[in-house]
């Protein structure tokens, strides 16, 4: 609307401002923006209805003829029209003037990209690598929770757990190293490799390690050199998703062997899979096994380096957890890597998961002919890891505060699961915890059985609680259907109490249907 004498007039409402605190210079300028701020709002206004007058490619008025129309400053027309160019409505030519912009939404319309799904599935011959991947067990713990839900299915330490200000200041520090934004070597900083291989165990050297974007690149890497398309792949079961993920969309067919929750995978099981398969390799997680959290007992160690060298096969350990370990733990044992003196292992760790989801600084160590192989299928996927990244890493491991994060997330870690293992036994009996993990963060539950694993996950969401099915975590039929419940990605204990009296709620609602519908399918007692 515009006053009677033809200057536009705001609605927006005005805050009261003190004019003793910002004297009467600051109260004339805030007055003055206030009124310039709602004059374009209220131009704009005028002119896109205005803009029905005019055919697409007419010209409109003149500015100055806006001006004297409206009564408002050339500065205020000026804004209002490029409020309505940035909307798409009008096209400014400089020096013939601004005109009406031509429709967009026939083009919009006629768009069809229904061909696609023809071109994306109509080659005759099989595909060796499939182009259709399964990503849904990857995106349960990469998806953030809706607001206000509990999210028991991450799969990072909460922001209040991450080493933040130290990593901040490492990159600060790296950006500002000599050569931080130049091309690194293609394996990886020497300083950095030989960092991971002091952590690897005795005898690697930084000459064995490459640095990779992180834990799932070292394992996409691995899995690629390893085994060609069609061929099988030994994982334990349960395992990590986004391992099975990799395999398949590389054409490979995962094959289980099970897991001892509390001793890791079957040596039995293992060397009669490799007989039934011929595979060569295995990937295992000896250490806080996800999603058991099992660690592979020293007598099992042994027999699984000796299975597959005998099947002639690599065994890739995902080392993830190292760094999670909780403080109660006790001494770890060493990687897979430091005894196996032939080069059957091939190591995957990563600085990711103990730090930030963001720092996606991995590596990949092997020996012998296989880290030739690694090495060219790392350079052609990724030329190389980021400079500056790998620098704010080695910033990062080298500062006196790397140290005390390690020991600060050891003492929570172990807080949080002792919280939540007692909530968990104390409102969820009838879910069964047969293994307490010294490392990681979560916890591997199994469900009655007959329990609709589907139908509890969804109820859990809807109670205000995300937690992440176990189904995923199989690559074959499961025994029976698990939850996974992570301590990690919460705020703190007090919102661990709440998702397990929230998850108390689902299970009542589903737990209790499955109860009466089995007292009505059983017949009564005469």
């Amino acid at each position: 609307m515009a006053s009677a004498g033809g200057t536009a007039r705001s609605s927006v409402p005005r805050r009261a401002v003190s004019a003793a605190a910002i004297g009467p210079a600051g109260v004339a300028l805030f007055l003055a923006l206030m009124q310039e701020r709602s004059s374009v709002a209220e131009l704009a206004g005028i002119l896109r209805e205005e803009l029905n007058r005019y055919s697409p490619g007419e010209k409109l008025p003149s500015s100055r003829t806006l001006v004297e129309r409206h009564r408002v400053s050339p500065v205020t027309v000026s804004r209002a029209l490029a409020r309505l160019a940035a909307e798409g409505l009008v096209v400014t030519r400089p020096g013939a003037g601004v005109f009406r912009a031509q429709p967009t939404t026939d083009s919009v319309a006629c768009a069809d990209t229904s061909w696609q799904e023809v071109a994306l599935s109509a080659d005759a011959a099989p595909e060796a690598v499939p182009r259709a991947v399964d990503a849904s067990g990857v995106l349960v713990t990469l998806a953030a929770p809706p607001p206000g839900v509990i999210e028991f299915n991450g799969g990072y330490l909460h922001p209040s757990l991450q080493p933040e200000q130290a990593m901040a200041a490492a990159l600060a520090r790296a950006g500002r190293r000599p050569g931080a934004w130049g091309r690194p070597p293609a394996d990886g900083l020497p300083e950095l490799r030989d960092w991971f291989a002091r952590g690897i165990g005795p005898g690697f050297t930084a000459a064995e390690v490459l640095v990779t974007a992180g834990g799932q690149s070292a394992l996409t890497t691995a899995l690629r050199a390893l085994a060609p398309p069609g061929a099988p792949v030994l994982v334990e079961s349960p395992t990590y998703p986004g391992m099975l993920a990799i395999a398949r969309a590389s054409g490979l067919r995962p094959v289980p062997v099970p897991v001892d929750p509390a001793h890791g995978v079957r040596p039995d099981l293992l060397a009669a899979a490799f007989r039934a398969t011929g595979a060569r390799v295995l990937v295992a997680q000896p250490l806080f096994q996800n999603p058991t959290g099992a660690v592979l007992a020293p007598e099992r160690r042994v027999q699984v380096l000796r299975i597959a060298r005998a099947a002639g096969a690599f065994v890739i350990e995902d080392d993830f957890a190292r760094r999670l370990v909780h403080a109660d733990a006790g001494p770890l044992p060493a990687t897979l890597a430091a005894d196996d003196p032939d080069g059957v292992v091939v190591h995957v760790c990563s600085l990711t998961k103990a730090t930030s989801p963001s720092l996606r600084v991995g590596a990949l160590a092997a020996r012998g002919p296989v880290l030739e192989r690694l090495r060219a299928i790392h350079v052609v996927d990724n030329f190389f890891v980021a400079r500056p990244l790998q620098e704010a890493a080695l910033e990062l491991v080298g500062a006196p505060a790397w140290s005390r994060h390690l020991r600060a997330v050891a003492a929570e870690l172990a807080s949080r699961r002792g919280a939540m293992t007692a909530a968990v036994r104390l409102r969820l009996p009838e879910l069964a915890l047969p293994h307490i993990p010294a490392g990681g963060h979560h916890l591997w539950l199994r469900l009655p059985d007959g329990t609709d694993e589907t139908a509890l996950v969804s109820a859990a969401l809807r109670a205000g609680v995300a937690v992440a099915p176990g189904r995923p975590y199989f690559s074959a039929e499961p025994p029976a259907g698990h939850l996974r419940l992570s301590f990690a990605a919460v705020a703190g204990q007090a919102e661990i109490t709440e998702g397990v009296r929230r998850l108390r709620t689902s299970c009542d609602e589903i737990l209790g249907a499955a109860r009466a519908d089995r007292d009505r399918a059983r017949p009564e007692l005469r």
